[in-house]
């Protein structure tokens, strides 16, 4: 019985642990992490995504490899041996994307080495791989980078329509097919500002303001649940109190 309430437990953790980086936890909406990217690469749904798979393929597998490490790294050189190990996978994931995906390498171009110093896979390294077992931390690397990922095209796909009216593929991924969709035809205003970085600040601060606004509504409705629980424990209580002060005096409570 308590081994299966354990491994219930374990589940629902590891459950938590995949969902977190989609809202709660999310990297760019809620810890602002990332920034660089979310602004720099996501003129386009297509260099969104692009960029999105890059860092789960890197965050997922360095998440691995440093849970495997962990007890072999004198704590002295942890940080510069996490950034090898990181560093080692983005010049990986840059050479597979300059051989199979060359649009994409020369659209992201800088922005692929420099997820070497992306906060988000240096802080889920530091926070979570070196202290956990490689299966959660497995979970935990694919689970934040889907929620980075997300937020990235949630980015691109605002801009890009924005600015267009509607959204290309086969662009800069190596679709077998190319062309749009949307295509918006009573879409005259082209509104090339969201190409820019200022159309980039606008459109992260109304997704910032989306996603905080969801998350304190869920922290009022925690905030109400827990005023009444708090308040039916302490009507409990009197209640309580008053049957024994009844039967005290010998009256029927």
């Amino acid at each position: 019985m308590v081994k299966n309430v354990q491994a219930k437990k374990a589940e629902l953790t590891r459950l938590s642990n995949l969902t977190k980086g989609f809202i709660k936890e999310n990297p760019v909406f809620v810890s602002l992490l990332g920034m660089c990217p979310a602004l720099a690469v996501t003129m386009t749904l297509e260099t969104s995504l692009g960029m999105g798979l890059l860092v789960i393929f890197v965050l997922t597998l360095s998440n691995i490899v440093i849970s495997l490490i962990k007890k072999l790294v004198p704590p002295q050189v942890k940080i510069p041996v996490y950034i090898v190990v990181i560093a080692t996978f983005v010049t990986i994931v840059g050479m597979l994307t300059q051989a199979f995906a060359p649009a994409l390498f020369d659209s992201l171009g800088i922005f692929i080495p420099l997820i070497v110093v992306n906060c988000l896979i240096l802080g889920r390294a530091e926070s979570f791989a070196s202290k956990n077992n490689v299966l959660d931390s497995t979970i935990d690397g694919v689970g934040m980078a889907l929620g980075f990922t997300g937020a990235l095209m949630l980015i691109g796909f605002s801009r890009e329509l924005l600015a267009t009216g509607a959204i290309a593929y086969g662009t800069y991924l190596p679709l077998p097919v190319s062309g749009s969709l949307l295509n918006l035809e009573f879409y005259v205003v082209n509104m090339a500002v969201f190409n820019g970085a200022a159309g980039g600040f606008i459109v992260i601060g109304l997704w910032l303001a989306f996603f905080n606004t969801i998350r304190l509504n869920q922290e009022k409705k925690q905030e109400l649940e827990r005023q009444r629980f708090i308040e039916q424990k302490k009507k409990e209580a009197l209640e309580r109190k008053r049957k024994k002060a009844l039967e005290s005096a010998g009256e029927p409570a």
